[in-house]
């Protein structure tokens, strides 16, 4: 099962703000294993299959550094096609002297970092859907220690060449200033479902009965502000809609409920309650 191919709504790609554009390149390809598809003094575009944009870093004039408490990226999320290719990476971690996070979320497999700026960056790869546990149309997930010994016997003798070809955005987690706003803005805006509930600061929402397409807390704190401009930290993420009709409705959904959908050089762009940029694609 593809759940990051239409007709699903996902996330695409990831837009970034970053204080030095040749420090986050160098973390970028050395460390994650990106490859550089277009450059300019000011941007960078990367892909892992030489042809798709997974994430977007750009410097801006007078950037600042990224605020703390404040909404936005909490971590967006690389999907790698095997667990073979999770161990790789975890073994070019060791080498290289990386410190990382790690979890078992049933779902998937998970390790944690954070790039020069401080944004946060998850790589996982999925258990099979088969595994996944539902009770009442919520996904069974927790945070439990990772297997690294079971993990780490795939991946011997294997040597790491980056990210695999077929890696995918998998998932954004964002900060919320709250929860109730929000949770209409993506379900009745876009028709995401809510398939799991983490107390009143978290909820993860999905289509086609994914663990979670994004991420919503309010660990930040309640009421937590947007970043300023010009910090560092997401700028926007993409949302791929099924087809044209469908792009439609979300926006005719989306204004129904109060959110304003503008058009910018040929692009949709709403923003949810929090502020979070969100491109509509097709």
């Amino acid at each position: 099962m593809n759940f990051h191919t239409k007709p699903n709504t996902f996330v695409a790609q990831v837009n970034l703000k970053v204080q030095d554009l040749e420090r986050s390149l160098a973390f970028y390809k050395e460390v994650i294993g990106f490859k550089v598809l277009e450059q300019t003094e000011r941007t960078a575009q990367l892909t892992a299959d030489g042809k798709t944009i997974l994430l977007s870093i750009e410097q801006p004039e007078n950037v600042e550094p990224k605020m703390g408490r404040t909404t936005g990226l909490y971590h967006y999320a690389l999907l790698l096609p095997k667990r073979s290719d999770l161990a790789k990476i975890v073994q070019h971690f060791m080498e290289i002297g990386l410190r990382f996070g790690s979890s078992d979320h049933l779902v998937s497999e998970a390790l944690y970092l954070s790039d020069p700026d401080g944004n946060g960056i998850e790589i996982y790869i999925d258990r099979e859907p088969s595994e996944w546990h539902w009770n009442n149309g919520e996904v069974e997930m927790a945070v439990d220690p990772l297997n690294f010994p079971d993990l780490l016997s795939m991946g011997k003798q294997q040597l790491w060449k980056g990210l695999p070809s077929r890696t995918v955005m998998g998932h954004i987690h964002l900060h919320v200033s709250e929860l109730e706003k929000t949770e209409e803005f993506y379900t009745k805006g876009f028709g995401f479902d809510v398939v799991s509930r983490y107390g009143n600061q978290a909820l993860f929402i999905s289509t086609g009965k994914y663990h979670h397409h994004i991420g919503l807390n309010t660990w930040n704190g309640v009421g937590a502000p947007a970043p300023s401009e010009n910090s560092a930290g997401l700028q926007a993420y993409t949302l791929i809609l099924d087809n044209e009709a469908a792009r439609n409705r979300v926006i005719a959904n989306l204004r129904k409920i109060g959110a304003a959908v503008t058009k910018e050089n040929n692009q949709f762009i709403t923003s949810d309650p929090s502020g979070n940029r969100i491109l509509l694609q097709i």
